[in-house]
């Protein structure tokens, strides 16, 4: 069983005590990325009760579409916010659950199930806050292959242990389940020097995540391919900060994994074509898989192996048509890592949406 650790202590009385809310953080990472939020999910954020908002922290709006009847796991749920909002999206027949480490924050998120159940007019609740470490998820009793969709919001950063996290997601998750997750990623490798500042810590900069060591975190759990939903550079705006951590670039990044045995880490042709048939709810036009793939509705485009199976085998399956198999193989789209050109933003496209 996973045990709380120095840093793990350190984080409880950071945001269980110094923090009593967004307004005591020192730095931008921990409370960017609202204006990104779609209208959808700021129509129901004003549903949910404001103690909830006023003591969230976040980096960004990691809520995927498609949640009808889905379990839902919220990592590092804090006081709830993002836990009601997926409650309301689920729906009464599905089911959220948001795990934390800190008492004061769960005391909040616990104190509005019943009115928030009320609000959404469900004749019960469905949301379970539990205690417990997001490196050992078998502890607060998530059980293997049981979730459909794993969400986190800027937690992933604080963890002393990121292996073992990414481990028990992939753990959890059924197959074809989704991984969506906002976090702080940076451009290099956090000085060693600067990991253990607890104020640095925090503030979601001294445990961000190189995004370089992220790709190869997955790839050696046997997850080739991750991709980039949105990338949004972080200000610091804290003159002591900066003097210590300025020489780092900070990115708030949006992310998309799914537990899929059949990822390879190259983007390879076999000549499939997807076509999204503009069926998603409050996704009438296009959907945009990630920050390179925006499937305009009922248009035929031309895709890798990775992206069909990413809309084939998962819950997104409802809503494309695709054809073709990996029967015949006509190369790799290009050279570099699947991953790589999924958030660079660059690629070296020989046609149709995938490059």
């Amino acid at each position: 069983m996973y045990g709380s650790s120095p840093t793990h202590e350190q984080l409880k009385e950071y945001y269980g005590r110094i923090l009593v809310g967004s307004k005591d953080l020192k730095a931008n990472a921990c409370c960017c990325g609202e204006d990104a939020m779609p209208r959808q999910i700021r129509t129901i954020l004003q549903e949910i009760d404001e103690e909830i908002i006023e003591r969230f922290f976040g980096c960004g709006s990691p809520i995927p579409p498609a949640l009808t009847g889905c379990t839902v796991l919220d990592l590092g749920c804090g006081s709830g916010r993002d836990v009601y909002v997926a409650s309301r999206l689920v729906g009464e027949n599905g089911f959220v659950i948001g795990v934390d480490m800190t008492d004061e924050q769960l005391v909040i998120a616990r104190k509005h199930m019943t009115s928030q159940a009320s609000r959404f007019g469900y004749a019960e609740g469905n949301v379970d806050f539990r205690q417990g470490y997001i490196e050992d998820l078998k502890q607060p009793g998530v059980a293997d292959n049981s979730v459909d969709v794993v969400i986190s919001n800027c937690v992933i950063n604080l963890s002393p242990n990121k292996q073992a996290v990414f481990s028990e997601i992939f753990r959890v998750l059924k197959p074809g389940g989704e991984l969506y997750f906002s976090d702080i990623f940076s451009d290099r490798r956090i000085p060693r020097h600067l990991k253990n500042d607890p104020v640095l810590h925090g503030e979601c900069l001294a445990g961000a995540m190189y995004v370089e060591d992220f790709r190869r975190l997955l790839h050696a759990l046997g997850y080739a391919d991750f991709r980039v939903c949105a990338k949004t550079r972080v200000s610091i705006d804290n003159h002591g900060l900066e003097e210590k951590i300025g020489m780092v670039d900070f990115f708030s990044m949006t992310i998309r994994a799914f537990k899929l045995p059949d990822l390879e880490d190259l983007c390879e042709d076999y000549g499939q074509v997807a076509i999204y048939n503009g069926t998603l709810p409050n996704h009438p036009h296009w959907f945009d898989l990630d920050d390179h793939h925006r499937f305009v509705s009922g248009k035929p485009m031309l895709v890798c192996g990775n992206t069909a199976s990413m809309l084939q085998h998962t819950r997104y399956a409802a809503y494309f048509t695709i054809t073709g198999d990996r029967s015949v193989h006509y190369g790799a789209f290009s050279r570099a890592p699947a991953s790589v050109k999924a958030h660079d933003g660059e690629g070296n496209c020989r046609g149709g949406a995938c490059c």
